[in-house]
């Protein structure tokens, strides 16, 4: 998927994001440990990296513990393999898929609703 300003604004995007996963787990998500899963958002100019910044600030207050998400420039960027692509949605039965995404999309797709009108 390709990121489309016209159909969602980046703060909009970066408050998803914020939703999909546990930004407070540091090189972590739940039994998933090292640190190419870590909570990170890349930029490639100044607004993005300010953006970036404020919806953490904002996002502070919902969580308990502290955001651990990495803010870096992006330098290099790889096209993941074709079997990574769109994985949830090829692989609905695949027990990872069940057990640990699907709750994981349904809440997010719960609490941002308003953004499918």
């Amino acid at each position: 998927m390709i990121f489309d300003p016209s159909k969602i604004d980046r703060i909009s995007l970066l408050e998803v994001f914020f939703t999909c996963h546990d930004p407070t787990q540091l090189n972590r998500q739940g039994n998933d440990i090292g640190p190419h899963y870590r909570s990170v958002i890349f930029y490639n100019s100044e607004s993005q990296r300010r953006d970036s910044y404020s919806v953490i600030d904002e996002m502070g207050d919902v969580y308990s513990s502290e955001i651990v998400t990495e803010v870096s420039p992006l330098k290099n960027f790889y096209v993941a393999e074709k079997y990574h692509h769109d994985y949830f949605k090829n692989n609905p039965s695949n027990p990872y898929c069940m057990v640990i995404v699907a709750p994981k999309i349904a809440k997010t797709r719960a609490k941002h609703a308003h953004l499918y009108e």
